[in-house]
């Protein structure tokens, strides 16, 4: 299966694509200097196949990459950085 992550700017969302079909997001509100990931959501077709953990993976380091603080809201996105220590740096608070 193979899989393309990217940034819906107009949606404020990042989007995973798997056979050009948008599979999941990550929910965004970008500010000027950080970003506050809200929602994250895998269909129930694509649950269970790591692309959750690929799309925030992908999102936090877009976010560092841009200079971006991050705010998880997020479930799933506070919980992915809790068990990847290389992204705590990023929250914001």
């Amino acid at each position: 299966m193979t899989h393309e992550i990217v940034d819906n700017t107009a949606e404020s969302r990042f989007e995973i694509h798997v056979d050009g079909e948008v599979a999941g997001f990550a929910v965004y509100r970008l500010l000027p200097t950080k970003i506050i990931f809200l929602h994250t959501e895998i269909k129930p077709a694509y649950e269970g196949k790591g692309l959750a953990s690929a799309l925030v993976a992908h999102a936090l380091r877009a976010s560092a990459d841009a200079g971006l603080k991050v705010k998880p809201e997020c479930p799933y996105v506070a919980g992915y950085i809790e068990r990847h220590p290389e992204f705590q740096e990023l929250v914001d608070g």
